[in-house]
């Protein structure tokens, strides 16, 4: 099957043109009580197996958002959020950044997960690439899109911002800020909205504070919202650092922002 690949930049300085070959569709497909079609879906990149999972709203030319999950893979989480999103309207692929079957459990291998693409912003950025390919080739204008991350997800999001990609926004909820050498944001095409609990332990308020500033410097658009006593993975359900009052206001944000960045 052929189909016109998405280019992310590998590094500031040079392009490659990257192909995502789309496997088999996930048999399952499910019909939600507010009229949603949701599927698992598989896809390769770099000749290995990924799934993502795909909800797509009742509606033509809905507008597209790329979720990129948190260091658990794509689990009931990230498909509760896809839904959630599509019955507002939006057509939601939650991509695979750790491949077929790779679901971690426990802490060491979400560590050496997560790090392995984190020492390999070229790896991530062929991922994303692969997701958005996914995306394109199920009727999306990916470049019109929106792409928004859960904690690992968050920082995910804000390489994709980095490499120039075009898109409305870059969203991350509780994700990390550092930029790694030889990157910068002095290409990035759409704004930046991030989501941040100032009781957060594992990403500091002084990074969140030189995010701001460097965004400012680089004539990014950005709107940078932080939430008293919201620890880091503060919107995960069912969990000790879920904070239901900086979740309910941050999303309600997201979707306002949404509604605007679509009129």
């Amino acid at each position: 099957m052929l189909f016109t690949s998405v280019n992310v930049p590998i590094t500031p300085y040079r392009s490659l043109l990257l192909g995502c070959c789309l496997a088999a569709m996930g048999l399952m497909v499910s019909q939600t009580a507010s009229a949603i079609t949701t599927k698992d879906i598989s896809y390769t990149v770099d000749n290995m197996p990924y799934q993502g999972y795909y909800a797509k709203a009742d509606k033509p030319n809905a507008p597209f958002i790329l979720l990129i999950h948190d260091w658990d893979g794509v689990t009931d989480y990230e498909r509760k959020r896809a839904d959630m999103l599509a019955s507002q309207g939006y057509n939601v692929l939650a991509a695979d950044m750790f491949g077929a079957g790779i679901r971690p459990t426990t802490m060491e291998d979400k560590k050496r997960l997560t790090a392995r693409l984190y020492d390999d912003r070229n790896k991530m950025r062929r991922l994303l690439a692969g997701a958005l390919n996914v995306g394109q080739q199920q009727g999306n204008n990916v470049q019109q899109g929106v792409t928004m991350g859960y904690c690992f997800g968050g920082t995910v999001a804000l390489e994709l911002a980095r490499s120039g990609f075009p898109q409305k926004a870059f969203v991350p909820f509780h994700g990390a800020f550092d930029i790694p050498a030889g990157q910068n944001y002095d290409t990035t095409s759409g704004e930046i909205l991030v989501f941040h609990g100032t009781a957060d332990e594992a990403v500091s308020l002084e990074s969140f504070t030189m995010l701001g500033k460097t965004l400012e410097a680089a004539k990014v658009p950005h709107e940078m919202v932080t939430y008293s006593g919201a620890k880091h993975a503060y919107t995960v359900f069912d969990t000790a650092s879920y904070d239901a009052r900086a979740d309910q206001r941050s999303w309600k944000r997201y979707l306002d922002f949404l509604a605007d960045e679509y009129k």
